[in-house]
């Protein structure tokens, strides 16, 4: 039988697309990454860079960066950058020192969805049977549950005082050297995503920007913004706020060297990521159907460590997908690194 629609909406709904950029963004991103042990050995950044900059960094900033690994405030310093369009470090520091305790922790708190505002309200006035109600339902996050109680218990004079120094001693030691450099590449790649949004859709321009992040439109969701950055790279990292889903992508290659015929910054990973035997390996028993860690190291006879820092590099290009503790390969990435390659040679 023929549906026959009476429907008038023309069109799917979807979601506006903000660009944002500034290197306050820069400073708490850099924050993330070098307290980020997991993932500091698949940056760009090189290790000697990183050596140096933490060789110069005094004891009572190496204190403070230990104490953002362990209780993960550089998510405290994203979601502070969300309540205003912060240009100056002044600026920032400004808005923290005025925030009442109160205040702070609300905003330190990220939104968990809907059915959970309640429960984060109770958490905010100290009910620990909310706080134990969030990390059961929270359990299998990296480190919102830890995250949670820090933010619970912590004192909000200790916290601000602790938010304030991270930021300057980072922005001090690694931004101002390099300012004019930064914020020459971030206004590059924020100008060059602009001029797409004119030529593409919302989706297909989160794609874009992400190197290959499908994000489709979902209930609550009204926007995203895309705030590029330099220190993360090759990685992208998410976040949600009420109704707004939130991407920091990795600025392009061409926003860094913008007079040199330079590749796309994932082409480049994707076939760095394949120059080594045992990840095609990985990736070949991926491809034939989804693996866990423990079923790879078994097939492959090697030990999780081993496989796990593949799997990391596989991921970091997009050729392997992971869903919980699930891992495949991703054909549609692989299938299009032919057409990439013949495009930036310039191949008929």
């Amino acid at each position: 039988m023929e549906l026959f629609s009476a429907g008038t909406k023309l069109n799917r709904e979807t979601y506006e697309v903000e660009v944002k950029s500034s290197l306050l963004w820069e400073a708490a991103l850099g924050i993330a990454a070098i307290t980020n042990d997991s993932l500091l050995d698949t940056l760009e950044w090189k290790e000697k860079d990183r050596d140096l900059i933490l060789a110069s960094f005094s004891s009572d900033m190496i204190d403070h960066l230990s104490y953002v690994k362990e209780h993960n405030t550089w998510k405290t310093l994203l979601q502070l950058l969300h309540q205003g369009d912060f240009t100056q470090m002044s600026e920032f520091q400004s808005f923290i020192e005025g925030l009442s305790n109160e205040e702070l922790k609300s905003y330190a708190v990220p939104y968990l969805g809907r059915k959970y505002e309640a429960r984060k309200q109770e958490l905010l006035e100290g009910s620990e049977e909310a706080l134990h109600v969030l990390q059961k339902e929270l359990k299998n996050h990296p480190f919102l549950p830890g995250y949670l109680a820090f933010i619970m218990h912590v004192s909000g004079t200790q916290l601000k005082e602790h938010l304030g120094k991270v930021m300057e001693g980072w922005f001090e030691t690694v931004i101002r050297p390099d300012k004019e450099k930064l914020s020459s590449i971030l206004t590059r790649d924020h100008i060059s995503k602009q001029k797409r949004q004119k030529q593409m859709n919302a989706e297909q321009l989160v794609e874009w920007a992400t190197d290959g992040v499908k994000y489709l439109p979902e209930p609550g969701v009204h926007k995203v913004i895309l705030i590029p950055h330099y220190i993360y790279r090759p990685w992208n990292v998410e976040a949600d706020l009420e109704g707004v889903k939130v991407f920091y992508y990795a600025a392009a290659n061409g926003s860094i060297y913008p007079e040199a015929d330079v590749p796309n910054k994932q082409l480049v990973q994707r076939y760095k990521a394949l120059g080594d035997e045992t990840r095609l390996r990985v990736l070949k028993r991926l491809m034939e159907g989804p693996h866990s860690l423990q079923s790879l190291t078994t097939e492959l006879g090697m030990g999780k460590t081993t496989i796990h820092h593949h799997l990391k590099l596989l991921k970091s290009a997009r050729l392997v997908k992971q869903e919980g503790n699930v891992y495949e390969g991703n054909p549609e990435v692989i299938e299009s690194m032919g057409t990439d390659m013949i495009a930036y040679l310039g191949c008929k």
